[in-house]
């Protein structure tokens, strides 16, 4: 069977990106050919970096395109279970990578603190996620915990679930965190509600919560910066 011509290897080496990768380096690429290395092969009809461009002009960019469950980029006409999979583990090693401050946890002593550790992490969800971060004395993250994820709603986001880790953790203070996928920040009167509740629980238990952040696009807001703990 000959040989598609819509394969990369059948062009010149000096033009095939993962050669030009090797020789010059990474930043020589463009968005399509760095996506095509990680897509691997087309189809027999399309080059991995055609297919890459496609994505692109669908999405509009990288940043909307990182944002796509792995279901939904295989709803787009050549993109597997397999490719799909490998995009999206890509995109979430960039996110984690730019989360990372070092390699001990980190310590958060103000709410940009916070923002700039999740924000990278949390701003393309497509739904809200609520976490409550626990803190040891001197304000280091001992453990985060997933609460909801979907509408926030106070029967779902109950004290008994945020409040049991830290309790197991003899974590001295909880930080709350959730994101609007909206991109708007103002928080709700649910919001407002939850974190009421949550306080009153915490003051029981002897759990200081210090601050209830609310993550939106590339913006935070803290209800405690604000006077609304």
């Amino acid at each position: 069977m000959a040989e598609s011509p819509y394969k990369i290897t059948r062009w010149p080496k000096k033009e095939r990106p993962r050669e030009r990768l090797l020789q010059h380096g990474p930043q020589h690429l463009s968005e399509a050919e760095l996506l095509g290395i990680l897509l691997g092969k087309g189809t027999r009809r399309k080059t991995a970096i055609d297919l890459a461009r496609e994505l692109l002009d669908q999405y509009e960019s990288l940043q909307n395109l990182s944002s796509r469950s792995p279901s939904e980029l295989t709803t787009v006409k050549g993109i597997g279970s397999a490719k799909a999979a490998t995009l999206s583990s890509a995109f979430e090693l960039v996110r984690r990578i730019q989360s990372e401050r070092s390699v001990s946890k980190p310590c958060f002593k103000r709410s940009s603190d916070v923002a700039n550790h999740y924000l990278p992490l949390m701003r393309d969800l497509r739904k809200e996620v609520f976490k409550v971060l626990l803190l040891n004395r001197v304000n280091r993250l001992i453990k985060e915990v997933i609460i909801s994820e979907g509408t926030l709603d106070a029967s779902i986001v109950h004290p008994r679930d945020v409040f049991r880790e830290a309790m197991l953790e003899s974590a001295s203070g909880v930080i709350l965190i959730h994101n609007h996928p909206s991109g708007n920040s103002n928080p709700s009167e649910e919001d407002l509600r939850i974190t009421k509740q949550l306080v009153e629980a915490g003051r029981l238990l002897g759990i200081k919560v210090y601050d209830h952040i609310i993550l939106a696009g590339e913006s935070h807001r803290s209800l405690a910066d604000e006077g609304l703990l």
